[in-house]
């Protein structure tokens, strides 16, 4: 019923949009032109027949609102795309009025898109207050179906209620009363055939294998158990000791495949985070002209050698990179594979360095690595190559960091871990807050960092 609602009210706003587009026009709804007339009406056509088939009339329940909206537009696009080459095709084109084809794409469209985000901002705060919901019951470990509840929880919005777990931790074979147990309020059911009968009694709409990909046995026996009901079955693998990541599961030559290392950030996700960088290093690298020259000429004055200190590090991926800093130490060589972090009070760091360090002078030139792209402005900060060797084996996920650009300022940083880390306590410590940057990336999560930064992140203790 609200499918063919939805559908009908697509087709109305093309014709609200056609006539729309010709009033704007031409000043007037009288004496629409017959080709005008055959395009709305195969528009409303195309609507009916294409949308579906792009999964527009899908339930967007739990799902983001940017994914709904982009295949309505590339639904919408389609329809244009074929209403021209009609036009083409019955060499009516030079009858269409260019610019009324024009309005009445865009206002047809934007009306379509426009009534969805309104459907869309309606039912999610419908679900909020406890209506529209759907109920479902959780199979799994506690452990798992724990963090479910509490992303469904975060989350009502969606419009999910969890009714009752199945603990599948629990051997079958130990007497324990169906009911004696609760999971965040919810009853916990160790026996199947209690647990079939709630899921059938209630009505319960859908039934979540949150199992471990090895519990393929398990997922065929509820398979098979729910068979002959109209129950929705949804499997969510457990994966969580697989890799650091959230994992993605994308088509290879055909073949679903579930990504283990890598974020699942799309290229069109992180184009805010890419023009973001290469702006805000430009403007910093103009803006700090004058102290750069400033700085450069001190260095020079206070102890001989070059302005700049340049050192090998890993960029995103493990790809190499050179990394330029203001030199802040005296001159000196060090052994072949050899690093000697700072200390306090370390005799090779110039009293200008020492100035520079304290307060992240040394680090600005890295806006032009930034200019260039091998850094980004916030990510995880690179450490040397002989400092990565010692510590990959040592720390765990340590070089899950370069998954991403190193940054110039990050998460660890404005916690408080900047400068030398002698103990592995501290690597670990500052991965920790690494990893849970990577996993929360968000555009706004930078800029929280980079405001954090400017007001409080510039001078540490730790810096020497």
């Amino acid at each position: 019923m609200f499918r063919n609602t939805a559908r009908c009210l697509d087709a109305f706003l093309v014709i609200a949009g056609g006539l729309l587009a010709h009033w704007m026009r031409f000043a007037t709804l009288a004496a629409l032109p017959d080709t005008e007339r055959l395009l709305i009406a195969f528009n409303c056509v195309l609507v009916l027949l294409l949308f579906p088939g792009f999964g527009v009339y899908e339930t967007w329940r739990g799902k983001p609102l940017t994914a709904m909206l982009a295949r309505v537009a590339a639904a919408w696009l389609a329809v244009v795309a074929a209403a021209l080459l009609l036009a083409f095709t019955l060499h009516r084109m030079d009858a269409v009025s260019r610019l009324w084809f024009v309005y009445s794409t865009l206002i047809s469209g934007a009306l379509i898109v426009a009534t969805k985000c309104a459907v869309h901002v309606a039912l999610r705060s419908v679900r909020r207050r406890g209506m529209n919901f759907r109920t479902i019951a959780i199979v799994g470990a506690p452990g798992f179906a724990r963090t479910l509840l509490a992303h469904l929880e975060h989350a009502p919005q969606a419009g999910f209620r969890p009714v009752c777990v199945f603990d599948t931790s629990v051997d079958s074979s130990v007497e324990r009363a169906a009911y004696g147990a609760r999971l965040n309020r919810l009853p916990v059911l160790t026996d199947l055939t209690a647990f079939a009968a709630k899921v059938r009694d209630e009505r319960v709409n859908e039934v979540w294998l949150a199992l471990p990909l090895s519990e393929e046995r398990t997922i065929y026996r509820f398979q098979r158990m729910f068979r002959h009901d109209f129950v929705n079955l949804r499997f969510i693998p457990d994966v969580r000791s697989l890799s650091l990541f959230n994992h993605s599961l994308v088509d290879v030559v055909g073949l679903p495949t579930l990504s283990l290392g890598a974020p699942s950030l799309s290229p069109p996700q992180m184009w805010p985070k890419l023009i973001f960088d290469r702006l805000f290093a430009a403007g910093a690298l103009v803006a700090l002209a004058p102290v750069f020259i400033v700085l450069a000429t001190a260095i020079k004055l206070t102890s001989p050698g070059p302005v700049f200190f340049r050192q090998t590090r890993k960029g995103a991926d493990g790809e190499p990179f050179s990394i330029y800093k203001f030199r802040s130490m005296t001159v000196h060589h060090e052994a072949q594979g050899q690093v000697t972090q700072a200390t306090r009070h370390d005799a090779r760091v110039t009293k200008l360095g020492a100035f520079m360090r304290r307060t992240s002078l040394d680090e600005l030139p890295q806006f032009l690595n930034v200019l260039l792209g091998q850094m980004s402005v916030v990510g995880p900060r690179p450490h040397a190559l002989e400092h990565d060797d010692l510590y990959k084996d040592q720390v765990y996920g340590y070089m899950h960091r370069y998954r991403i650009k190193p940054g110039i300022t990050g998460w660890a940083q404005v916690n408080g871990y900047r400068g030398a880390t002698a103990k592995v306590e501290k690597m670990e410590a500052r991965v920790k807050f690494d990893l849970f940057y990577i996993h929360n990336w968000s555009f706004w999560f930078d800029m929280k960092i980079v405001f954090i930064t400017i007001f409080k992140g510039f001078i540490s203790r730790n810096a020497f």
